[in-house]
């Protein structure tokens, strides 16, 4: 009978068995076989061994591509998560109509990722922007956010927050899980607002933070759709050229699989990297109910 119940289950679970073969394991395996031939699509791949990784190492583009991403994942991560903690907070007081704020800060995570680029190409242009005019408004002039490196990347940052509502909602479930009883004892000490955030909200939602950065950072690395659209080859002077986009590149305008899927496993790396380096930075202060 145990037999029999392991062979029904099994069986079960076959369609999403079937499903990471096809679509997540067989994919893994072959990029990465695939990282070791030089490949061009419309012919046979031929092995070369690690010359991929050797020549990614020798890549003055693939060093400033990595260099921009790298500087997006430190600007962008910590302003989004600070973003979406403050919007939890401001969103987890009793107010009349609190369920459509929390609607209205939501939606934008829904707007696809082209429309979005589209949409802020109108915001930050140079000549008639929204920005623009909101700046003439107030008699201060506009930087140019599209045309001058020194702000093409704080424009993608300052975007970066458009899409913070899916982690708002994420700290505010974790917001209402913190035991009311904890603020209580708070105020008996005689705590202020600030002190409570301090010491009993954040301590309490530190595994949630730690959640929301580490997604952070592996969504931050991936940047791609948003400065395709605004930023064609990276310009102004590659500094909005991001490694994702140099990997596209690589794919399917050059044709080289080979280099591309190298680039791959250099970024899924890179990625494990971070995420580890944050677990073990996160040792000493988040703090599980169960300690």
């Amino acid at each position: 009978m145990r037999g029999r119940d392991a062979r029904v289950g099994i069986l079960f679970a076959m369609p999403w068995i079937m499903g990471f073969l096809i679509f997540m394991a067989y994919p893994l395996v072959a990029s990465l076989v695939t990282s070791f031939t030089n490949f061009s699509i419309l012919r046979p791949p031929s092995f070369i061994g690690i010359d991929n990784y050797k020549e990614l190492f020798h890549d003055q583009v693939f060093y400033k591509s990595l260099g921009n991403t790298l500087l997006y994942v430190l600007g962008a991560v910590p302003l989004t998560t600070v973003a979406a903690i403050a919007l939890a907070l401001l969103l987890n007081t009793k107010v009349k109509g609190m369920s459509f704020y929390r609607t209205m800060f939501f939606l934008p995570t829904l707007v696809p990722m082209v429309a979005l680029g589209t949409l802020f190409l109108w915001v930050f242009n140079g000549d008639y922007g929204l920005l623009k005019a909101g700046f003439a408004k107030v008699h201060m002039s506009s930087p140019n956010w599209l045309g001058d490196p020194a702000w093409s990347k704080w424009t993608l940052i300052l975007i970066s927050m458009w899409g913070c509502g899916q982690a708002m909602v994420i700290y505010l479930a974790g917001l209402q899980d913190v035991p009311v009883s904890l603020y209580e004892a708070a105020e008996l000490d005689g705590a202020k607002a600030w002190a409570k955030t301090k010491n009993v909200t954040l301590p309490m939602i530190s595994p949630v933070i730690l959640f929301n950065v580490v997604m952070g950072i592996i969504g931050a690395l991936q940047i791609f759709a948003v400065p395709y659209i605004m930023f064609p080859n990276g310009a102004p002077a590659r500094s909005a050229y991001f490694y994702a986009m140099y990997l596209y590149d690589n794919a399917f305008q050059y044709q080289r699989m080979g280099y591309a899927s190298a680039m791959g496993w250099v970024l899924f790396l890179i990625t494990l990297t971070l995420t580890l380096i944050a677990l073990k930075l996160s040792n000493k202060h988040v703090h599980y109910e169960s300690n």
